[in-house]
């Protein structure tokens, strides 16, 4: 008797993987470095798209010297 496990494959479309794997999506995101003898400063953004739905974010830091 064989013990090994036994596999099949199967096919899917690209629609049903697109549902799987979390859908289609878009994304971007930037980011801003200045320093200066007196402070830094530091920007980011970031926006992404989806079937489900948009989400973005911001980010500032500023530290003085």
């Amino acid at each position: 008797m064989n013990d090994a496990f036994r596999v099949a494959a199967a096919e899917i479309s690209d629609a049903d993987l697109d549902t799987i794997s979390g859908g289609l999506a878009v994304g971007g995101s930037g980011g801003l470095f200045i320093e200066t003898p007196l402070a830094d400063l530091c920007a980011g953004v970031v926006a992404v798209g989806s079937t489900e739905g948009l989400a973005s974010g911001t980010s500032v830091r500023a530290t003085a010297l």
